[in-house]
């Protein structure tokens, strides 16, 4: 029987147990949205596979000066961003490790202090989301947008496939494509949100194009097998109200990147960070369309993820908060253990305290 603890080959990449640290911002990249050396130890710390992940999924990263929504998140553009990277992919290596790179473009979610010239945020829509982002001197509430023209597109898809290219030159093992959480290609996934009128808005088709493309150019970068993405069905994160026809919507979505051969397809289940069970949603018949291999996330206990591994339900299983106060939850999970507390004062930005702070279990 395949546990939580076996090794995986998800597309070309090898994973020495199938526990995912999942994508986690934590606002410390130093200026010019650089990661740094605490950064590295952060990860390190939580790499090696005997005690940590058997892959990290790194914070949200995003793609162009544009992309960004909230203060002192890193991005994966530059020269300088790419060599800051490299310290961290270097530091993870060292452990045995394996991470990809998340690769992020907010939309609306953002604020016109973080924008280049202090311009508006871009989305499918120009409408405002009913939300906050975390800004200097603390949470504000997120700048209207502007709608993205139909000659703009390209340029997006291209910064997604140039972030790619940059996070392979940072020594990442490949990519996750952010499609989720109500950030920009949700914002053109769902009706709820995206109110064109242009190639790119009406029908599912249309409404699935530009992930479509996405995908398409950073596969036809990098390959497809180190690609993976991630998708939020139901969460109601970032003012993402429900699609008309859920099902429909995201079953068509993951249908039509079948060629692609995707590493993987990691899914959030029910609300992001909330309860699991906020809308009816079908994810068994979502993984009958997936050729790769299927990572569940959501408020999994160790019970709940042994379990999905053992039935089959789930490839791998991605957790998020209790990685961030457990250095080595791989290892807790293995022996289960008792997990350190989280202190949430310390989640967005500061220092070491509540970062690379937490303790080891004791004997490693």
């Amino acid at each position: 029987m395949t546990t939580l603890f076996d090794p995986i080959r998800i597309g070309d990449i090898d994973l020495a147990t199938r526990i995912v640290m999942a994508p986690l911002t934590r606002n410390r990249a130093s200026p010019g949205q650089v990661p740094n050396a605490l950064m590295a130890q952060y990860y390190a710390q939580r790499a090696h596979p005997a005690t940590g992940a058997g892959l990290i999924v790194s914070e949200a990263t995003q793609i162009s000066p544009e992309a960004q929504g909230y203060l002192d998140t890193p991005g994966i553009y530059s020269p300088a961003q790419v060599a800051g990277w490299r310290g961290v992919t270097d530091a993870v290596h060292a452990q045995g490790g394996r991470i990809v790179a998340q690769l992020w473009h907010v939309g609306r979610i953002s604020h016109v202090s973080l924008q280049p010239g202090g311009q508006a945020p871009v989305s499918s829509t120009a409408r405002a989301a009913n939300g906050k982002t975390f800004i200097a001197g603390g949470f504000a509430p997120v700048s209207a947008p502007r709608a993205l023209r139909t000659e703009e597109m390209a340029g997006v898809v291209a910064n997604y496939r140039h972030a790619a290219l940059m996070a392979m030159e940072a020594g990442f093992d490949g990519v996750e494509v952010h499609g989720a959480n109500g950030y920009l290609i949700e914002q053109f996934l769902r009706a709820s949100i995206n109110d064109r009128s242009d190639v790119y808005g009406g029908g599912i088709p249309n409404r699935c194009r530009f992930l479509l493309e996405v995908m398409q150019a950073v596969t036809g970068a990098i390959g497809g097998g180190r690609t993976g993405l991630r998708l939020s069905p139901v969460t109601p994160s970032n003012d993402a109200g429900l699609d008309g026809d859920t099902q429909a919507l995201y079953e068509h979505a993951v249908a039509q990147l079948a060629p692609l051969q995707l590493a993987y397809v990691h899914v959030v289940e029910g609300a992001t960070g909330g309860p699991r069970d906020i809308a009816p949603f079908d994810y068994a018949a979502l993984r009958a369309k997936c050729t790769g291999a299927w990572m569940v996330n959501n408020g999994y206990t160790r019970e709940m993820a042994l379990d999905a591994v053992a039935r089959g339900h789930a490839d791998l299983v991605a957790f998020g908060k209790a990685f961030i106060s457990n250095p080595d939850l791989g290892r807790r999970l293995r022996e289960d253990a008792p997990l350190n507390a989280l202190d949430a004062s310390t989640l967005y930005g500061g220092g070491a305290e509540g970062y690379t702070s937490y303790p080891a279990l004791a004997g490693a």
